[in-house]
Formats: C-alpha cells, structure tokens, sequence
C-alpha cells in the first residue's frame, strides 16, 4: 500500500551513487530531514520511457536542484546507476534498491502487464517528502515526458 499525504514517509537506508558520491556510500531518508526530498521510482535504467524521463529531469535540473533534494530509485544495481549517470550526464544520484525494500515500503512494487503477460515491476510514481519527513504529494502512473512540469509545479 502506497504511503498517502500527510504520513511519515517510510525511512529508508541504501546505497547510492551519482552528484559525487563516492562508491558503497548510501543514503538514509530520515538524516535528509530538514530539505525536502523527491523520490522517482522508475522502472530500470536505459530504457525508452525511464531515459525519457531521466533526461527530462536532467534538462530541467537548473529549475529543480534549489528546490528539494532529487533521487532516482529503481531495483537496478549500483554499477548499472554508474553506467545510466555517465551515459546521460545525470546530476542526480540514483537509488540502489535490488532487495525491492524501498519499493515495497512505498507501494510501487506491483503486477504489472505487456503483451498479455503479467509480471512484477516498479509503478513509475513520485513522492514530495517535506522536510518534517511527512509526503506532500504523490504523482502516479505520470508520462515520462510530463513528469518534469507536473513536479515543477508541486515544488514551486
């Protein structure tokens, strides 16, 4: 069950890379209270729609980075973030969250469906976490390519 407006965000500490952070460092969510956080849950690195959306978030940076803290989490591991960053020229960190703890923590591990088949994937959703830790808003199932105008507007 996806966390709701108003509640605690689940907390959270895993390994991150991206924006110069070092290797096998990690990132805990309740040491970032104080700054507003956004949290991207994606699918999986290089490909369409995820590119799509991380090279929005990259081409509209300057706009966002004085705003709230971004990170991009997805069950990819660290090396395949390494390689997504350099690629693109990403300058947020990404989340590494392949024990899916984070995902389920946060609702967006679900059955999903292509082509008649259902599998288990990561709902693409962005959670605003204000700075006392609380969700402020929770964008689901959001295009790729209106992601970036629709999180402007929240953080504005």
């Amino acid at each position: 069950m996806k966390p709701q407006v108003g509640e605690m965000a689940p907390d959270f500490t895993a390994p991150v890379v991206g924006e110069g952070i070092g290797e096998g460092e990690s990132v805990t969510l309740s040491a970032l209270r104080g700054s507003r956080v956004v949290l991207v849950f994606y699918p999986k690195d290089d490909t369409p729609g995820c590119t799509t959306q991380a090279c929005e978030l990259r081409d509209g940076w300057f706009d966002l980075k004085g705003r709230a803290r971004v990170y991009g989490v997805s069950i990819d591991d660290v090396k395949s973030h390494g390689k997504f960053i350099r690629k693109f020229s990403l300058p947020y960190p990404l989340i590494s969250d392949p024990e899916k703890a984070i995902v389920e923590a946060y609702g967006v591990w679900v059955e999903k469906s292509m082509y008649g088949k259902t599998f288990m994937g990561t709902e693409r959703t962005t959670f605003v976490i204000g700075a006392d830790g609380r969700i402020e808003h929770v964008l689901e199932k959001v295009s790729p390519k209106d992601h970036l105008g629709l999180l402007s507007e929240l953080l504005a």
